[in-house]
């Protein structure tokens, strides 16, 4: 356990997020498989905290209920009026029973690139440096609209925070700004925030306005700069948004990278936070991983793929595809254009090919299903080839059954297997069949009515026609041909 342990972490997550133009909380919309919140508990978590309070306030009950699923370790603050964040900071307190001895660290709900290593950067230099508070700054290429950090050119102090509209002209030139993060001295916060005035513009208590009152008491005010100032971003709106996502996917494609998987091109790939890939994998451009999806050892994905909580074998090969819930074993094939419904699982070597739709189905190993099929509800063991165009027919209207198809059978084409039934091991069925019963074990099932020729129909229903010209010099020629 780390000496800079705070003893609390207190998140703000109260406000509305107006720029949104949403009906979802700010904190809660998406990126990259987690939500704003999500990303900033999971570097606070970095600091092993003691206590993690998010402050709530509009929409309190979905965010709470998000908080609970997500990390039921986290308590919860109310903040029932929007007074600030001085007063959303108090609230916080409040429900860790008041004043707390130790560092405690504030941050924002809507900076989810913000990382755990900074974190423990401004816990770390909190502690070492004695402060009574300790800003995390970062200098920016442009600081327009940013509050600007004015420090004591001896000690490197913190002298004040000023926001752009109150800025000299040399002020303005400075390009280190507040982040809004900080790390104080929990009993000295608790009483500084008691004293924080509401005489402002917008009649609310200012977190900053703590600085002020901790440094003309006589305590140290520091700084820890933030190592990419991107980290400290805030989302307010959609554009924001998007760049974030662009930001950190390009974080987490760089980690892969890096860690040995091919990425053709980072630029049309995405990723979430908690997809994983063994050595050697290989990512095609136009691809989208999600949820706990697996890309294994030296198996390829793409182009053109989206899969959702699947798990790619190792030497497997996806293919255009859109995958959900799915396993795809070692060394199978799927696609192009397959879909993969949850509770798919394809066995080793077996074979998904072009527009097939498989849900809540086990193909065996080295099985093939290689074109324009669905298969659902199905259980085909190894070594089995099934014909094109078959339809394992499911859904009475009220219920679904499954049908099991056994090793080594061979389906023709333009089956429908209506569920519930059994092919048995070895067994073919004849194009064109529909299969209503149980076939045994190395039978061959017919199932359709036998052809009947009509001679001379074209000439009598279409007299005139090409068809029936074309017929009638066939019918001159020896044996029919031309």
């Amino acid at each position: 356990m780390s000496a800079n342990r705070p003893a609390a972490v207190v998140v703000l997550a109260a406000g509305e997020g107006t720029r949104m133009k949403s009906a979802t909380p700010k904190v809660l919309h998406e990126l990259c498989g987690r939500s704003l919140v999500g990303h900033v508990l999971a570097a606070a978590r970095a600091l092993e905290p003691e206590n993690l309070v998010v402050v709530v306030g509009h929409a309190r009950e979905k965010v709470t209920a998000h908080l609970a699923e997500i990390d039921p370790g986290v308590r919860t603050a109310v903040q029932a009026e929007q007074n600030g964040t001085g007063h959303a900071v108090r609230m916080g307190l409040e429900e860790l029973g008041g004043g707390v001895d130790g560092t405690v660290v504030v941050v924002c709900g809507d900076t989810p690139l913000l990382s755990g290593e900074t974190l423990r950067q401004l816990a770390a230099t909190h502690t070492a440096d004695g402060n009574a508070v300790t800003v995390l700054t970062a200098e920016v290429p442009d600081a327009t609209g940013y509050g600007r950090i004015v420090r004591d050119g001896a000690s490197g102090a913190v002298t004040a925070i000023v926001e752009h509209k109150d800025a000299s002209e040399s002020q303005r030139a400075i390009r280190e700004i507040n982040s809004g993060v900080f790390a104080f001295d929990g009993q000295l916060l608790a009483d500084a925030l008691g004293k924080v005035r509401t005489d402002n513009s917008q009649g609310e208590e200012y977190l900053t306005d703590v600085l002020g009152i901790l440094r003309e008491a006589g305590h140290r005010v520091g700084a820890a700069v933030a190592g990419d100032h991107r980290e400290i971003a805030g989302i307010n709106n959609r554009v924001q948004l998007a760049e974030a996502r662009r930001i950190l996917n390009d974080r987490l494609l760089t980690e892969a990278m890096l860690a040995g998987v091919t990425v053709v091109d980072p630029a049309s790939t995405w990723i979430d936070v908690t997809v994983t890939f063994g050595q050697d994998a290989i990512v095609h451009p136009g691809t989208q991983l999600q949820g706990a999806t697996h890309v294994a050892e030296g198996a390829e994905v793409g182009p053109n793929c989206r899969l959702k909580d699947t798990r790619v074998g190792s030497g497997a090969r996806v293919d255009n595809t859109v995958a959900d819930g799915a396993e795809v074993g070692p060394q199978a094939t799927v696609g192009p254009f397959a879909y993969l419904r949850p509770g798919t699982r394809l066995g080793l070597k077996a074979k998904v090919g072009t527009y097939v739709e498989t849900k809540n189905a086990t193909i065996g190993e080295g099985t093939k299903v290689p074109h324009l099929s669905y298969v659902g509800d199905a259980t085909i063991g190894e070594y089995s080839n099934i014909g094109a165009a078959s339809v394992f027919v499911n859904y009475d209207g009220q219920e679904k059954h499954h049908t099991t198809v056994g090793s080594h059978c061979r389906t023709g084409s333009d089956n429908m297997f209506v569920a519930p039934v059994t092919v048995g091991d070895g067994a073919y069925t004849a194009a064109g069949s529909v299969i209503t019963k149980d076939v045994p074990p190395g039978s061959l099932a017919v199932a359709r009515g036998q052809q009947r020729n009509i001679e001379g129909w074209v000439a009598r229903k279409r007299p005139g026609s090409a068809a029936a010209k074309a017929a009638e010099v066939a019918s001159r020629e020896p044996d029919g041909e031309a």
